[in-house]
């Protein structure tokens, strides 16, 4: 295992009724921004719950914030920001909501140039406005964490950045927002969780025998709970189960000690950039592609997930590496969420696209840093 350091100072308020206790979380005297996404917080109630508890606060809204937050829409709020003095600000929404408020936060007291930077450059976040969160869709775990990704429209790109300063003071969890989520929505973030765990798994042996066995109790609560909450969206216990999943598996707590991938996040964000693809079946295009492509290299933590959590034992190392692939792949298309580039109507095209992104960028990805574009266009092609 590898030497490590961990602190997460976010504070969690967690189950029934909790979106009551925002008033004790906000300075009283705050110009608070709240910022959401196209307005089913207010279809939901959500939204009433939210200004009773912040009743006596001031209060400045902007709403419209995308499923794959765009850089425009973020600095059109901190226009507002600016212009209303605001020194708040609380998301409530989905990981999109939570992505576009760290970036809002980060941005608006950027003194540099353009914000891009940030995302683009990786320009460190030297400051941020403070901020706190109601999750309303849970998938991305960002209200426990410093990540964010943002798309600009414009150019076809969605990058990443991460700090700590844009970490929620607080996130508020009620497994009764899930609710009225459509099932669409419930599957993606099954997805998300499910693949985040992976990015942090499925890599080598470092021999960190607890955080796999964390990493393979939220793969099987999340195998398991994820389905009931699609067949009865009002049992609590599952939406709840659901929600806590999502948010461990991005908190840090599987991270440390041990190495990471990212390399389906990478590549599925370019599907998003090109096509809109919702990020949560992005990553289940790109992972069994991964998983085929870098079976050399994954194959130990390959077998051992097959073994673990599917009970896959028999035949040789390829044909049970075969074996999880397939199942994993079952995994998300029972949950209604397909895995190959035509059902998303992907051209070839899209592909030389992506690949030529990496080539004249020269990145490397992964785990071990080893995966360039020729690799890259091997897992793309898996998926047609």
């Amino acid at each position: 295992m590898y030497n490590f350091e961990f602190r997460n100072p976010v504070k969690i308020l967690f189950g029934k009724e909790s979106i009551s206790k925002l008033s004790g979380e906000i300075p009283t005297d705050a110009n608070i921004l709240m910022i959401y996404g196209g307005g089913s917080i207010k279809r939901t109630g959500v939204y009433d719950q939210v200004m009773a508890a912040l009743k006596g606060c001031t209060v400045e809204e902007f709403s419209g914030i995308e499923a794959n937050p765009h850089y425009e829409t973020c600095m059109k709020a901190v226009d507002v920001v600016k212009e209303k003095n605001i020194d708040f600000l609380l998301a409530v929404g989905g990981g999109s909501v939570l992505d576009a408020t760290k970036f809002i936060a980060a941005a608006a007291l950027y003194e540099n140039g353009d914000p891009w930077d940030i995302l683009a450059a990786g320009v460190a976040v030297e400051k941020a406005l403070p901020l706190g969160a109601v999750l309303t869709l849970p998938a991305t775990g960002s209200e426990m964490n410093g990540n964010s990704v943002i798309t600009r429209a414009e150019r076809q790109e969605k990058k990443a950045f991460g700090s700590p300063l844009v970490m929620p003071q607080f996130s508020v969890l009620d497994p009764e927002c899930v609710f009225t989520l459509p099932d669409r929505q419930v599957a993606n973030g099954i997805v998300d969780a499910f693949v985040h765990v992976m990015e942090q798994y499925l890599t080598f042996k470092v021999n960190s025998p607890l955080q796999d066995r964390l990493a393979e109790s939220i793969l099987t609560t999340l195998i398991e709970e994820g389905p009931k909450v699609l067949a009865d969206r009002k049992n609590y216990e599952a939406a709840a189960n659901f929600m806590w999943c999502a948010t461990m598996a991005l908190n840090g707590m599987i991270a440390v000690g041990v190495p990471q991938d990212w390399s389906t996040h990478v590549i599925g964000h370019e599907l998003t950039a090109f096509h809109g693809i919702d990020h949560g079946r992005t990553l289940a295009i790109v992972l069994p592609g991964v998983m085929h492509v870098k079976r050399d290299n994954k194959k130990d933590k390959i077998l051992q997930y097959g073994e673990r959590i599917w009970g896959i034992t028999a035949g040789n190392e390829d044909e049970r590496i075969d074996a999880v692939i397939a199942r994993t792949v079952e995994f998300f298309e029972s949950l209604g969420v397909p895995c190959r580039l035509p059902e998303y109507d992907v051209p070839e095209s899209t592909i030389t696209k992506i690949v030529d992104r990496f080539k004249q960028s020269e990145a490397k990805i992964g785990e071990k840093q080893d995966m360039d574009y020729l690799e890259i266009e091997k897992i793309l092609r898996n998926r047609l």
